[in-house]
């Protein structure tokens, strides 16, 4: 790696480390600790992830997704049991890695993945609003806290002035020069501005001190006994999905802007450790971040080094460059996850969605929606589940048959469509027992037998037609199927072009007992 290579991957770290700042002590009063618990997190996590990680590039820290699942546990049992959740949630990440359970994230259609982006940028939007807003009153203004009073008159004009001259910067800079990058330089030009000629405006000091000193090591102090088990365990299963859901589909997004593939497992072992380790040295834990991570990849992040310097960079900022850092104005800070915003926004979703079927412009809409009022892993499991909902009614209405009588007399049914779950009902109401021939043929070349429920059926018809007294013959069957079929087993008639696949259940038949047909 050239000298050029490394000077952008450590201005790059240097960039995601000043916009990790706030980002984290926001998160930390999100979820009822100090802020050096959402810094420490924001360190541990940042480093380890970048040094193993599924993806170089990805940036990991202390996210809101985390932070408001997290607030109860807190505020009801203390800091010490958030710190042990955290470890246990750690270990089930590790578990999940192992297991190789990351490679679930490809059953994530396209759609959910367009809602989930649109979902984030909308939150991410949203959580800078809170900068335009008053400090608190005395009680929560030591903990950086807004009361919901709208900024007016000259301090609105001003953050509102800062915040878009840091968005035109951060738009003109590539187009001047590639030497730093664009959201440093916006952060850089806006704070000396500031400095410089004394403005009064919102700093990042103003949420809160992040002076401190090297993370120690501590042991969560709770009791070790089964009722700890079951108070965080809980918790830390929904924080290690939630946390994973996020770190797998931000490792999708970043592949397809780096063209990269795979990672997965690698991604949630080192997810856990990283929440394992944090939970040790006192952090709140923390999982992959689609907002630094897109400033990372837009400012020429492409190596674990950008990764890596962010991480030293914040510990730097806390042990040493406290004052400077706490001087950065919040306005500058707020224009380049704006920017941030209109990057990561899938605006051709709008041109999408006019050309895709109307479920998957519903999904896109759905999972944007409850990603912005709940929470992002809500929003992909009913995204998921709704897709899949649509997909077996779609293929449940595919079932159909065409027939025909040959010069014997027999009926031929030829059926055309997965048998399944979903479409076993139909194709019951095919068939017309009372009214066919003596011979009934039911060829199933063009169809596909997937599971249990599609064996009853195909066994619940073989009665109907053998309470009518009538022959009933079943064709181009898999042989598992010969196997599993039991009542109708007889009726099986073997070719040379019988399918091979298998089903999707899992019992046990006797062998020897089918050998009829033949």
């Amino acid at each position: 790696m050239g000298i050029a290579r490394w000077r952008i991957e450590i201005l790059s770290g240097l960039t995601v480390a000043l916009a990790l700042v706030p980002e984290a002590v926001a998160f930390a009063f999100v979820a009822g600790v100090e802020p050096l618990v959402g810094l420490y997190a924001a360190f541990i996590v940042g480093l380890i992830t970048a040094l193993i990680g599924g993806r170089p590039g990805m940036i990991s820290g202390a996210t809101g997704a985390l932070a408001v699942v997290m607030v109860a546990l807190v505020a009801e049992h203390g800091v010490e049991y958030l710190f042990a959740t955290v470890v246990l949630m750690g270990i089930i990440q590790i578990g999940a890695g192992i297991f190789k359970l990351g490679k679930f994230i490809r059953l994530v259609p396209h759609p959910v993945m367009l809602g989930f982006v649109n979902g984030l940028a909308i939150v991410i939007f949203l959580a800078q609003l809170g900068q335009f807003q008053q400090p608190g009153t005395a009680e929560s203004a030591g903990h950086g806290m807004a009361n919901g009073e709208w900024l007016s008159g000259w301090p609105l004009i001003l953050m509102l002035g800062f915040t878009a001259l840091t968005m035109v910067i951060i738009w003109a800079t590539p187009r001047l020069t590639n030497a730093i990058p664009a959201p440093l330089a916006g952060i850089g030009v806006v704070a000396l501005i500031v400095i410089a000629f004394g403005i009064d405006v919102p700093v990042v000091g103003d949420l809160a001190s992040i002076e401190g000193g090297l993370p120690p090591f501590h042991l969560p102090m709770v009791p070790l006994n089964f009722e700890t088990f079951e108070i965080i365990l809980p918790y830390a299963l929904i924080l290690a999905a939630i946390g994973l859901i996020e770190s797998l589909l931000t490792l999708n997004l970043v592949g397809e802007i780096k063209n990269e593939r795979g990672g997965a497992s690698q991604e949630c072992v080192a997810q856990g450790i990283a929440n394992t380790v944090t939970g040790f040295f006192g952090g709140m834990g923390g999982c992959a971040m689609i907002g630094q991570s897109m400033i990372n990849v837009k400012s020429g992040g492409r190596t674990r080094v950008s990764g890596v310097a962010a991480a030293l960079f914040l510990l730097a900022f806390i042990l040493v460059a406290a004052p400077l850092i706490e001087q950065i104005p919040l306005a500058a800070l707020v224009g380049v996850m704006f920017m941030v915003v209109i990057g990561t926004f899938a605006w051709n979703s709008f041109n999408i969605m006019r050309r895709v079927p109307r479920m998957d412009a519903f999904v896109i809409v759905l999972v944007t929606i409850t990603t912005v009022m709940y929470d992002l892993a809500i929003a992909v499991v009913v995204g998921v589940i709704v897709s899949a909902l649509a997909y077996a009614w779609n293929n449940a209405r595919r079932i159909h048959a065409k027939t025909y009588e040959t010069p014997e007399g027999a009926k031929v049914y030829q059926v055309q469509g997965p048998l399944f779950f979903g479409s076993a009902e139909g194709f019951g109401e095919l068939f017309t027992p009372a009214d066919d021939p003596s011979l009934v043929v039911i060829d199933f070349a063009d169809s596909r037998v997937v599971d249990q429920s599609a064996l009853q059926a195909i066994e619940a018809i073989a009665e109907k037609y053998k309470g009518h007294g009538k022959q009933i013959q079943l064709r181009h069957l898999s042989r598992d199927c010969h196997q599993l079929l039991t009542k109708a087993g007889q009726l099986m008639i073997d070719s040379d072009d019988d399918p091979d696949y298998a089903l999707a259940v899992n019992y046990t038949v006797k062998t020897g007992i089918l050998a009829g047909g033949h």
